[in-house]
């Protein structure tokens, strides 16, 4: 399962994880928004993808969802933690609903998210989750203290998680990306940050596949024993 499949990279993950063979559950929030992507992407790739519309933040609806997989498929191999909001506001200027509003989806939902499926991979004694964490949650940034905290966290709860599950074989891993040059970066945002590829070692941004090659890695026995890590995947990004 795929969490915030239905643009940027969580949609591009969704479509490594096809073209890997895998069988693909897909959720975003708007009915519909991704039936056709996943018809096409199930058709190409020769597998299937299956678009599930809930809000993760929704505590019965990942319930929900997370039972529909176990009785579909009988297991469940791989958890992307995907989707999340971002804000960008200085200290003295933090929002605090919109910050409350963030560790509600970028923090307590995901690991409601981890607490579900894990206790379908306990019984399997198996299983990957993958979480998105942030470049700034490692090093902070200047202007996204809200967002930097909220990737600590996620940090932080890949790393516990990742010692309360792992005897029984299921392994909790992070990846933290620096810049992403998704289609909403580049058209919303991309202006705001264009010093900031000064301090790129290899001097551009990220491209959406290269984050999904990692969590391709992660969902894979090429990393059946690596658990507990955060992988930066940011160029020899200085911030």
């Amino acid at each position: 399962m795929v969490t915030g499949a239905a643009k940027g990279i969580g949609r591009t993950i969704a479509e490594r994880y096809a073209k890997d063979g895998a069988f693909v559950y897909a959720n975003d929030l708007k009915e519909g928004e991704m039936d056709e992507w996943a018809k096409e992407l199930s058709e190409r790739e020769n597998t299937t993808v299956v678009p599930l519309y809930f809000n993760i933040c929704d505590f019965d609806a990942v319930v929900k969802a997370v039972m529909r997989i176990k009785k579909e498929q009988g297991r469940i191999d791989v958890l992307a933690n995907n989707a999340g909001i971002v804000t960008y506001e200085p200290l003295l200027l933090i929002d605090f609903d919109k910050l409350r509003k963030m560790f509600e989806v970028n923090v307590i939902a995901m690991i409601h998210l981890i607490q579900m499926v894990s206790k379908v991979m306990k019984r399997q004694k198996s299983g990957s989750i993958i979480n998105m964490a942030s470049i700034v949650g490692l090093k902070g940034a200047k202007g996204q203290l809200s967002y930097s905290a909220t990737k600590g966290a996620v940090i932080s709860t890949t790393l516990s998680a990742s010692k309360e599950l792992a005897e029984y074989n299921i392994r909790v891993n992070a990846v933290a990306p620096g810049m992403v040059a998704t289609e909403r970066f580049k058209n919303e945002i991309e202006g705001r940050f264009e010093e900031r590829l000064q301090s790129v070692g290899m001097g551009r941004f990220a491209d959406p596949e290269e984050i999904a090659d990692v969590y391709s890695f992660f969902a894979s026995d090429r990393s059946k024993y690596v658990t507990g890590q955060v992988l930066g995947v940011e160029g020899s990004f200085a911030i």
